[in-house]
């Protein structure tokens, strides 16, 4: 029996995005141009709502990517996964914590499901930035998994520092672009269908919490 391989291969238009190696140096830098993945990879209907990137300490993309999981027909291609998984393969280390661009940041347009919160300190970032937050995300729809209300501190206790709230106004709107240009809520055992999207049409996400605006002047790694 052969079986299929298992290549992640991002959509053409990320190339065209970054040309060389472009460095991002602030917080807001490196989230715009996350939350920039997340928007395109909408209104390219190449996948969902969602964009990361590695980033080493002065700034410099390592990696990007986005969510994948429609376009690929695989449930584990999340924004934050294929962009560890690229960033990985880009320095030749499974060990993130490693090398001499390090240490490394991920960043993200929402913070993480379930199963990429699980996968984050195995990578050996040592920080996590996030835009939206949970909450966003699961209000339109998205099952997000089962998280303990202490994530923050359990990834702390491992050596990822995490920053919210950067961009989260401009992160929500791609996940309200989404909905209203009828991106489907995809869940596992719950197949994406009109009534799901009608449901998500309804709720106004900038009116139900507020968004905290917080100073990060800058962004730099520290060793």
């Amino acid at each position: 029996m052969r079986f299929p391989e298992c290549l992640i291969r991002l959509p053409g238009w990320i190339e065209s995005l970054v040309p060389g190696e472009p460095v991002f140096p602030t917080f807001e830098d490196r989230m715009r141009f996350t939350v920039l993945l997340a928007r395109m990879n909408v209104e390219r209907k190449t996948g969902g709502p969602f964009g990361a990137a590695v980033f080493d300490r002065d700034g410099a993309l390592v990696a990007p990517g986005v969510n994948m999981v429609v376009s690929s027909g695989c449930s584990l291609l999340h924004a934050e996964i294929v962009a560890l998984a690229l960033a990985q393969a880009r320095t030749g280390s499974y060990d993130l914590g490693q090398g001499d661009r390090g240490p490394y940041e991920l960043t993200a347009s929402s913070e993480p499901c379930a199963m990429c919160l699980g996968a984050i300190p195995w990578s050996g970032v040592s920080r996590l930035v996030c835009g939206a937050r949970d909450e966003d995300v699961r209000r339109i729809g998205f099952d997000e998994g089962h998280k303990r209300g202490d994530w923050r501190e359990s990834l702390a206790s491992r050596g990822v520092r995490v920053v919210r709230d950067v961009l989260r106004q401009d992160a929500v709107r791609v996940l309200e672009l989404y909905v209203e240009t009828g991106g489907p809520i995809y869940n596992a055992g719950r197949p994406s269908n009109a009534k799901n999207r009608a449901r998500a049409l309804n709720l106004r996400i900038s009116a139900c919490s507020p968004f905290h605006k917080k100073s990060t002047r800058s962004g730099r790694l520290k060793k």
